[in-house]
């Protein structure tokens, strides 16, 4: 079994997305499941982890839809509003009754305020999601957003997170603080996980698989293989390559690690972490 625990789908004509914009012309149209699965079978990946692409109900009921149709979909990381406890509350039991819905994310990169989940009515809604025992995605764009884990860890000690895109670390300049001082802090808790996913659009556009080595070995190190798992992050990665390019790069990067490393990457870490 290998599972992609990161990838998207979106409709214009079902939901109002404000990005990918013009300015991301390769990917700035509805892209849906067949556009997918055929590419799924060339690289002999078995299932996906469907995350959300808006803060919007929209989103999360077109995935739904979508996961009930095509088999390989074993999940699906929704929204609600997490500004808005009771009605998180409310919303998130209704969606736990789907056996797709397997957790939340919300797009904070595009919050005005950079420490968006760190507000109280935030970590109220954050606290519906840890009494549930839902995990939560976190897109750490910025280095103001890896700080803020350390501190939900302290308040929501039990909630589960994953860092997605291993919290961009600076590929394309060969740098590597403060993203590596920070994510070893959010790594402390052993109730966050991480993603090795979106690294190519981290690098420069002429990237390789050793260019990336060096970011997947720390995480390596912090995390440890039961605590790191592998994402696509299609079609978010044709900005900068291809499915199998990416996932080539990945698995050149992982030469070294063990059969059991390996198989944790590609299924058990994800298979754990989503309760497939």
């Amino acid at each position: 079994m290998r599972i992609d625990a990161h990838q998207h789908f979106w409709n214009f004509d079902r939901v109002p997305y404000i990005w990918p914009t013009k300015d991301e012309e390769p990917i700035f149209r509805s892209i849906e499941p067949p556009e997918l699965a055929g590419i799924l079978k060339e690289v002999h990946i078995d299932k996906t982890i469907l995350v959300q692409a808006d803060n919007s109900y929209e989103d999360t009921l077109y995935m739904l839809e979508i996961a009930e149709k095509y088999n390989w979909v074993a999940g699906v990381v929704g929204w609600v509003p997490l500004d808005k406890p009771d009605e998180t509350a409310i919303r998130l039991e209704k969606f736990l009754e789907n056996p797709y819905f397997k957790g939340v994310r919300h797009l904070i990169h595009n919050e005005k305020d950079v420490n968006w989940l760190i507000q109280p009515q935030v970590i109220e809604g954050l606290n519906v999601l840890q009494a549930n025992d839902v995990p939560f995605d976190v897109v750490a764009v910025l280095p103001e957003h890896l700080k803020l884990i350390p501190i939900l860890s302290e308040k929501l000690p039990n909630l589960r997170m994953v860092i997605d895109h291993l919290g961009k670390p600076p590929i394309a300049s060969a740098q590597f603080e403060p993203w590596q001082e920070l994510i070893k802090q959010a790594a402390s808790n052993p109730n966050v996980y991480a993603k090795i996913s979106g690294l190519n659009t981290a690098a420069s556009p002429d990237w390789n698989a050793e260019d990336i080595q060096p970011y997947i070995d720390i995480a390596f190190t912090l995390f440890g293989a039961d605590r790191l798992m592998f994402g696509s992050d299609w079609p978010v990665l044709n900005l900068a390559g291809d499915y199998k390019q990416v996932l080539d790069s990945v698995e050149i990067a992982m030469t070294e690690r063990t059969d059991k490393e390996y198989q944790a990457v590609f299924d058990k870490t994800a298979t754990k972490f989503y309760q497939l």
